[in-house]
């Protein structure tokens, strides 16, 4: 067996997609770590600095920048997101 993925998400306190993504990845039996960056103007700009983007929730799976939460159901809709989940690349 595999061990978990690794996932990252940027989020802020009052942030409807950050829920939806967090929600999707429960249910899908997921845990992840989560970094607030309303709270730190550093992680904030580091935050950008890795995904060029300034919106909220920006996930990361494994090291792999998946986006925001409409990416990551674009890639589960494709079949990528599985793979990911499981360790693959």
């Amino acid at each position: 067996m595999s061990s978990p993925a690794n996932i990252v998400i940027y989020t802020t306190a009052v942030c409807p997609y950050c829920v939806a993504a967090k929600n999707f990845l429960h249910s899908k039996g997921q845990t992840w770590s989560e970094v607030r960056i309303d709270t730190d103007a550093e992680v904030r700009r580091k935050m950008i600095d890795a995904t060029g983007r300034t919106s909220v929730p920006q996930i990361f799976i494994n090291d792999t920048h998946v986006g925001g939460y409409d990416d990551m159901i674009a890639l589960h809709r494709k079949g990528g997101l599985e793979s990911l989940l499981e360790g693959g690349a």
